[in-house]
């Protein structure tokens, strides 16, 4: 059985979007939650003052929701895997959507370990008619840069086979989990399926893009640190944009507004580095609207 673990901080808004696309076309037909065709759902309330235990709870027996007082998404992801009942696992972030057809080309890769792949994530579907004209412009770099395509990291999903879980379970608390999770498996461990998508909200204000960007600069270097140089995390280079703009030139004016945003966030997250402050989360509060 697949299991899918979502850790869930403050999210009444948004939770109940993911959970009604993963139920709406589930193979499995019952409602009693021993129904093994369907996926194992677990949703870990981590710290939450707000109403994402009932919405997720009123999804039905289908969807276990575990409550704990600390606002940990690691602790919750652990907390996850202790209640999963299963393998392939998949972690979902709360604010993103996914429906169960997607889980099932995730975790096809994953059912024969003799592959190699140890560990999925989907294509990502980034919605931007509602953004600012800046944050628009930056995703189209972004979503086109080579470590942007590759990477498992900014998906708000990951799926991983057994073997994949326990490389998983042995990474430290970090900011950057996703990142984490992707550098921990080589090239060939690790696979995006195209045939899966994962609609991703994109920040809808210039403000917003840059705290998340910030957020992405100081945990990106906590990953680093943690590393102690055995591997840098994948960044973008001057090379990378002029291959770009070689390709593209039209979108000149976007890679001005990237770059601008890269080196705004770099000097809003200097501070944050130098005082080892990797425990503030800047959250987009603007991608969570309705």
């Amino acid at each position: 059985m697949t299991s899918i673990v979502i850790p869930a901080h403050n999210e009444e808004r948004v939770i109940g979007r993911l959970l009604d696309s993963l139920l709406a076309d589930s193979r499995g037909g019952g409602t009693d939650e021993t129904d093994v065709d369907g996926p194992d759902i677990v949703v870990v309330c981590n710290g939450c003052t707000d109403d994402t235990a009932r919405v997720a709870t009123e999804r039905g027996p289908r969807v276990r929701v575990v409550e704990i007082p600390v606002p940990s998404k690691h602790t919750a992801l652990r907390t996850g895997d202790d209640h999963a009942r299963g393998f392939p696992r998949v972690y979902v972030d709360a604010d993103v959507v996914l429906t169960d057809a997607d889980v099932r080309a995730l975790t096809a890769p994953l059912h024969d370990e003799t592959s190699g792949v140890l560990a999925t994530a989907p294509a990502r579907r980034i919605p931007l008619a509602a953004c600012a004209w800046r944050v628009r412009a930056y995703y189209q770099v972004w979503q086109r840069l080579p470590a942007v395509r590759e990477g498992l990291f900014g998906r708000g999903v990951i799926a991983v086979s057994r073997s994949g879980y326990e490389r998983l379970a042995a990474l430290p608390p970090l900011m950057a989990d996703d990142l984490a999770a992707s550098m921990a498996f080589a090239p060939e461990e690790r696979l995006v399926v195209e045939a899966a998508g994962v609609v991703i909200q994109p920040p809808r204000t210039w403000r917003d893009l840059i705290r998340r960007r910030v957020r992405a600069a100081v945990s990106t270097a906590q990953v680093e640190q943690q590393r102690a140089g055995r591997q840098d995390a994948p960044r973008t280079s001057k090379a990378d944009l002029k291959a770009l703009l070689r390709r593209e030139p039209r979108l000149l004016v976007a890679v001005v507004v990237f770059v601008a945003a890269a080196v705004a966030a770099r000097r809003k997250a200097e501070k944050a580095i130098q005082e080892q402050d990797f425990g503030t989360w800047l959250r987009d509060e603007s991608s969570r609207q309705s």
